[in-house]
């Protein structure tokens, strides 16, 4: 028995990295898991079912239940065919894990409409089709009278929610989840699904690149190991998570924040339309008192 005993789970990206670990812990937990893999390189080219097969097949050797899915989720047809997948192989879908992710890092100004396309896709459109695809079979079990206690776990970045330079693609896309996490949690409360999303910062193919920032340590290394990130997703799909919604938590190693999105600081208002030069004096002292912005880490630099 586990804390998520007989909850079928979907996942998306789920053949490597952050989403294989996502797949297994689950399944350690007592889920049944539909693993959903296109098999791609990190920019998102090729495909293959065998990443998807191998977590499966790891899954069904240490006595759980799992089938695979290789389709393309950021596709209508492909994001359905996921979600009918779980209800046709286990009769139900109570978990959709929003994971599958590319990137195709360039700066802005020697980025291209095709690399700017594909990471929108994928992460953006790969999260809404199989969200909406969830969301419509759980409202059509509410209003049919069924109890639906269901839940989304969306992926995010901190290039998302504080910014890196180079990613103004993948940033965008993952600010994009975030406030599509904020905004389907308070439309899916009322058919019993909350959406939540996670933040994470783990080394895997994705941000290999940062192997060099953390050097050979082990001890970096294990805190940035992608296991570290599944017990709070699967904490997210249990029952026992059931009042939280509409969250974003950053979460790297032992170490989980809520972060706390964009909220009015400073304000004036003049009680009538401003001129052009008057914000000369005004809008450079309100920039003066807001908090600065937080970096790649989450924190605040320290004002002067």
């Amino acid at each position: 028995m586990g804390i998520c005993d007989g909850r079928v789970v979907v996942i998306t990206g789920a053949g490597n990295g952050i989403g294989r670990s996502h797949a297994l812990a689950f399944a350690a937990e007592g889920a049944k898991v539909v693993v959903n893999d296109l098999g791609g390189s990190r920019d998102g080219t090729g495909a293959s079912a065998g990443p998807a097969q191998a977590v499966v097949d790891e899954i069904v050797a240490a006595g759980g239940e799992a089938v695979a899915h290789a389709d393309d989720i950021s596709t209508w047809d492909g994001a359905a065919s996921l979600i009918q997948l779980a209800i046709d192989t286990f009769g139900r879908i109570d978990v959709l894990v929003n994971n599958a992710g590319i990137l195709r890092d360039r700066m802005l100004t020697n980025m291209s409409e095709a690399e700017w396309d594909a990471v929108i896709k994928v992460h953006l459109k790969g999260t809404f089709g199989p969200a909406h695809h969830a969301a419509a079979h759980w409202r059509n079990l509410a209003k049919a009278g069924e109890a639906v206690d269901a839940r989304i776990i969306n992926t995010s970045s901190p290039s998302g929610i504080f910014g890196n330079v180079g990613q103004t693609n993948y940033g965008a896309a993952k600010a994009g989840i975030a406030a599509f996490t904020v905004i389907a949690s308070q439309e899916l409360g009322r058919y019993g699904v909350t959406v939540n999303a996670i933040a994470p910062t783990a080394l895997t193919r994705m941000t290999e690149d940062l192997a060099g920032l953390i050097g050979d340590s082990t001890e970096a290394a294990e805190k940035l190991a992608p296991e570290n990130i599944s017990p709070l997703v699967v904490w997210l799909g249990s029952t026992a998570s059931a009042g939280v919604t509409g969250r974003v938590f950053s979460v790297a190693g032992g170490s989980i924040s809520v972060a706390e999105g964009w909220a009015n600081g400073p304000t004036v208002d003049k009680g009538s339309r401003w001129t052009p030069a008057e914000l000369t004096e005004v809008i450079p002292d309100l920039v003066a008192k807001a908090a600065p912005n937080a970096g790649m880490d989450g924190t605040r630099p320290v004002q002067a």
